[in-house]
């Protein structure tokens, strides 16, 4: 059975080759009648019409074809263990916040960090750990400023490139938007160019990160050749901090944690790590279900939170289903392509005939398009819900698993921090295929996809002090909280 899948994909995904091959392998074995037809058409004025035809075509393919982008490098916000928050530590200041939190309210969220497959090593801001928390526009700044510049700091150290080499910067942030914006405070600690075109985006939850990637792609596809664009993708916590007894909007108290990430696109190949492919962005937002599935509002008692819905993962689903289905045709072989219309036309075909029952639509395997997937650590029931629909092993979602465990849920960042766990594991090979995965608040599904160009020479990143440690088991847990 493995055999003939093999040989089918072979034939299918390569049908042009072997047909013009056997064109080919046809018209050799005449080669007298082939010359002659040949002779017959090569006068001086065929000659000169071809070559102006011919050159003429390759001018329009070159005029449309997109021009190429790449990841140079990215950098990640390793926090020091000071800031780390252990299950002891979070427990332990749950209770001594009795007039914040109830304690049914603690219960429920002891009962949700041990079922949310976070580690001990996961960090939270400085302010967090203060009785009660410093939700503080100084705390909130301070927590700005370190993760951001560390990540910064880290693309830069890992690249050929410099501040004055960048010519857009875009920075996203998806609650805490100080005035002036982060992407002025880049500019200020760096020194960027006056000339540099910047963009703040906020609100967008954790999407925002490969939502900047496609604004980077469509603002380098039509820039001047050697255009860099750097991007920072953060989240930020300190003044977030929710101080009421709404389960629904404690969940982000438990999940989220601190982080940073920063990459450089350009849409030069030169010191390339990375080609961009396709970029789809699917929003849901006209349903009111999804657009309320993340919502910021304020509790009965006045206090602001994010609220969200025990619906999350299953929205998180259907978006996917969506964005798969303008993604895939986009990425997967003909081979799976075909299997795909074959089942969708099978259950046209007997709606049709008046036969009851229903035919499942095959769903494709996409690990014949991509070797790694990095799917964003929103939390364990996301990820459950992403490798059940896509069809993947626990393989596959090893570095969304891990990434969750030791650096919690980064919002923007975490597909980053996935990709830099491929990278130390040694797994990122040149050619290699990846499929970045994120959700946000809208509700959004966002799929980008990269190839390997060049794979990092070492693992000196996030990973560095613990990669050798994973991944680590994680305990079974019953789904319900």
């Amino acid at each position: 059975m493995l055999l003939l899948k093999a040989v089918y994909r072979v034939v299918v995904n390569n049908f042009l080759a072997l047909a013009a091959a056997a064109v080919a392998a046809v018209l050799l074995r005449r080669p007298d009648e082939l010359a002659a037809r040949l002779r017959a058409v090569s006068s001086p004025l065929h000659a000169a019409t071809a070559a102006v035809l011919a050159a003429g075509v390759a001018r329009l393919v070159r005029a449309r074809r997109a021009r190429g982008v790449y990841l140079v490098e990215y950098g990640c916000f390793r926090p020091r263990p000071c800031y780390r928050a252990p299950f002891a530590t979070c427990l332990e200041h749950a209770h001594l916040m009795p007039y914040l939190v109830d304690e049914e309210s603690v219960a429920f969220a002891i009962r949700l960090l041990e079922r949310s497959g976070l580690g001990d090593e996961t960090c939270v801001p400085d302010a967090y750990h203060y009785m009660p928390p410093d939700r503080s526009l100084r705390a909130s700044r301070d927590e700005s400023e370190l993760v951001i510049f560390s990540a910064v700091d880290d693309v830069f150290a890992r690249s050929a490139l410099t501040p004055a080499d960048i010519d857009v910067l875009i920075v996203n942030c998806s609650i805490f938007t100080p005035t002036p914006v982060f992407a002025d405070m880049v500019v200020n600690r760096y020194k960027l160019r006056a000339e540099v075109q910047n963009v703040n985006l906020s609100g967008m939850g954790c999407s925002a990160g490969l939502v900047s990637v496609g604004l980077a792609k469509n603002l380098l596809q039509v820039s001047p050749p050697g255009t860099n664009v750097l991007i920072v993708s953060t989240e930020i916590l300190s003044s977030q901090y929710y101080v009421g007894t709404e389960r629904a909007m404690l969940l982000p108290n438990c999940l989220f944690r601190m982080g940073a990430a920063a990459m450089i696109l350009s849409n030069s190949p030169d010191h390339a790590r990375f080609r961009l492919g396709r970029v789809v962005r699917t929003v849901t937002a006209a349903r009111d279900s999804d657009y309320r599935c993340v919502f910021q509002e304020e509790d009965e008692q006045g206090n602001t939170g994010i609220r969200l819905s025990k619906d999350l993962a299953t929205t998180a689903g259907h978006a996917l289903k969506s964005n798969i289905a303008a993604f895939g045709p986009l990425v997967l072989p003909a081979s799976e392509q075909l299997l795909v219309a074959i089942s969708y036309l099978k259950r046209k075909l007997k709606q049709l005939s008046g036969h009851a029952g229903k035919v499942r639509l095959y769903r494709p395997d996409f690990r014949t398009a991509f070797e790694h997937f990095c799917i964003h650590a929103g939390g364990r029931g996301v990820i459950d819900e992403v490798q059940h629909g896509l069809g993947l092993s626990d393989d596959d979602v090893e570095a969304s698993r891990m990434t969750l465990h030791r650096f919690g849920n980064t919002s923007s960042s975490s597909v980053l921090y996935e990709l830099a766990y491929l990278e130390a594991k040694g797994r990122m090979k040149r050619g290699d295929r990846v499929w970045m995965i994120s959700f946000g608040a809208g509700f959004d599904c966002n799929s980008v996809a990269w190839e390997c160009v060049k794979p990092a020479p070492d693992a000196d990143g996030p990973w560095v002090d613990c990669i050798h440690r994973y991944p680590v088991q994680l305990p079974e847990i019953a789904k319900d909280v």
